[in-house]
């Protein structure tokens, strides 16, 4: 909410607020960025903050898949679709340019696909993801601008395409499966380039990220 533009509406909000008025600044993790608001938008602001180990994955089953190069990502991808029935997922990458290849390649296999990322239009983005919520499309490839604003119930399955360049990032994007108490489940590709970073995001949390079961369907 506080990159690529957003930041600027948030301040222009504030500026039309009058001054002695009650905010809250709520995060499932709390960046310096949102840090700032509260140093330049409140007055004497009581901070609640939990452990790292405390952020909450419950209800959401982690796996990785070992794939070997970045270019056999997209056909481990097509082998999970076609393995797997899932309600509605969304597959999240670092990239716009990524983005929109890997939309034309999903598309080009027959799979009804979604996407969206910052440089789409606020009434485009709504658009997209009303059609998403109604169901009309089950898959929705997007970048960690947008993964804190998804909120479909339907969403059984985070596939991280791409891991988080940041491991707080991590815990925005699985967040977007298991939902108002349902089960979920979130699937990290991993090559050998992003085996650190998958190891930082478990000391991160605390936690360990288990290898792809061969039984995934039965726990969707």
């Amino acid at each position: 909410m506080l990159s690529r533009g957003f930041k600027d509406q948030i301040y222009d909000i504030f500026q039309l607020l009058p001054p002695k008025i009650q905010v809250g600044v709520f995060s499932a993790t709390m960046p310096p960025e949102a840090l700032e608001i509260t140093r330049k938008f409140m007055s004497k602001p009581v901070r609640i903050l939990v452990k790292r180990d405390e952020l909450t994955l419950e209800g959401i089953r982690q796996f990785y898949v070992d794939v070997d190069k970045e270019e056999w990502k997209f056909e481990t991808l097509c082998d999970l679709y076609e393995t797997l029935a899932i309600t509605q997922s969304v597959i999240f990458v670092n990239t716009r340019r990524k983005v929109d290849w890997l939309t034309e390649k999903m598309r080009s296999r027959d799979h009804t696909v979604s996407a969206t990322h910052g440089d789409m239009d606020q009434n485009t983005r709504d658009i997209i993801m009303r059609e998403f919520r109604s169901g009309s499309s089950r898959v929705l490839i997007t970048t960690d601008l947008l993964a804190r604003g998804i909120d479909v119930q339907q969403v059984s399955l985070v596939i991280n395409f791409d891991l988080p360049t940041q491991p707080a990032n991590y815990l925005h994007r699985i967040g977007r499966s298991g939902r108002f108490g349902r089960k979920g489940a979130a699937i990290n590709f991993v090559t050998r380039d992003d085996e650190k970073m998958l190891a930082d995001i478990q000391k991160f949390y605390n936690m360990v990220v288990e290898e792809l079961p061969s039984n995934l369907a039965d726990l969707l």
